[in-house]
């Protein structure tokens, strides 16, 4: 049975830094390119960033470009989101994702919700102004 957990959320100020980690089982975790994905209130789920089962690969959507870092460590089973210069706007619930895909050839494939096969139930951020 795959289970995927998602940590580190909490309430943070504008301009701080937050690292979220998931850790995932049941699965081979190297063969498996993994996503992060958020949702705000009233809002859709949306993309924010991917990386290839290697980990050498990464992806992020342009409004995270340059603050966020998408990391991995495969003997630990466990996939970070290190989030700087954070703004009111990250407010979100954010969820870790797994795909049986390695990676992508249309890199925009890895911020889709259907190219991912399990997910977990997602950790709070919040950002104060």
């Amino acid at each position: 049975q795959v289970q995927v957990v998602e940590s580190g959320g909490d309430l943070v100020q504008a301009g701080g830094s937050l690292r979220l980690s998931c850790t995932a089982s049941g699965l081979t975790f190297d063969h498996y390119a993994m996503g992060w994905f958020r949702q705000a209130p009233g809002q859709e789920r949306e993309g924010v960033s991917c990386i290839s089962a290697s980990g050498v690969s990464a992806y992020y959507t342009d409004s995270v470009k340059g603050r966020f870092t998408i990391s991995r460590d495969n003997a630990k089973n466990t996939l970070y989101l290190q989030m700087n210069s954070l703004r009111p706007e990250d407010t979100a619930m954010y969820y870790c994702a797994a795909s049986s895909r390695r990676w992508w050839f249309r890199l925009l494939e890895g911020l889709l919700e259907g190219a991912y096969n399990y997910w977990g139930q997602g950790t709070q951020v919040t950002v104060s102004s």
